[in-house]
């Protein structure tokens, strides 16, 4: 738990390689793992795994420049019942909304219903897709590139949101200049 992550590091006696938490604490996390840690997100092990971690990179750097009344889509591969404070409809949105400063438009598709038509959209953020192969994320990464829209999944998404995707993206060095180019672009 990350309240004992701090206690647990001292007594292990050694230094660990890299540190991989769940998205929902990587603030509290990459605050107690010194420095000289590696420390990223399941949901970014899973962007690289499972789609494209460099165009994920790309699609977070978006956010810095989400205006008020920007469409954004949030895109679930599973059908779950969503929860109270469900991480893509809740917790994600009202992020979005507090760094943009003002309204965004957005959207919420889960299961099979990925529509074909983005245009319109500035951001995709994408779940960890658990629930689909590499095939089909790859599939839902392309449909967004066609159609000009912006691609990132949650984690990506949160780290930057958190102001920690610098931490969470240098064990992938690739994934970090690329999103530095397109904040600087």
């Amino acid at each position: 738990k990350e309240r004992e992550l701090s206690a647990f590091l001292g007594r292990i006696g050694i230094k660990p390689d890299i540190v991989v938490c769940d998205s929902q604490v990587v603030r509290e996390v990459t605050a107690e793992v010194p420095a000289d840690i590696s420390c990223t997100t399941f949901s970014i092990l899973f962007a690289r795994q499972k789609g494209d971690l460099a165009a994920a990179a790309e699609g977070a750097a978006v956010i810095e420049k989400l205006q008020s009344g920007d469409r954004v889509l949030i895109a679930e591969a599973c059908s779950h019942h969503a929860l109270q404070d469900d991480i893509g409809r809740v917790k994600i949105p009202c992020r979005l909304q507090q760094y943009a400063g003002g309204e965004l438009r957005i959207d919420v598709v889960s299961g099979r219903d990925y529509p074909e038509d983005l245009g319109g959209y500035k951001l995709v953020i994408h779940c960890g897709a658990c629930m689909l192969n590499r095939r089909e994320m790859l599939n839902r990464i392309r449909i967004a590139q066609e159609a000009g829209v912006p691609v990132t999944n949650y984690g990506v998404a949160i780290s930057a949101l958190q102001g920690v995707i610098r931490r969470t993206l240098e064990p992938f060095p690739y994934a970090w200049m690329a999103y530095e180019k397109k904040v600087s672009s």
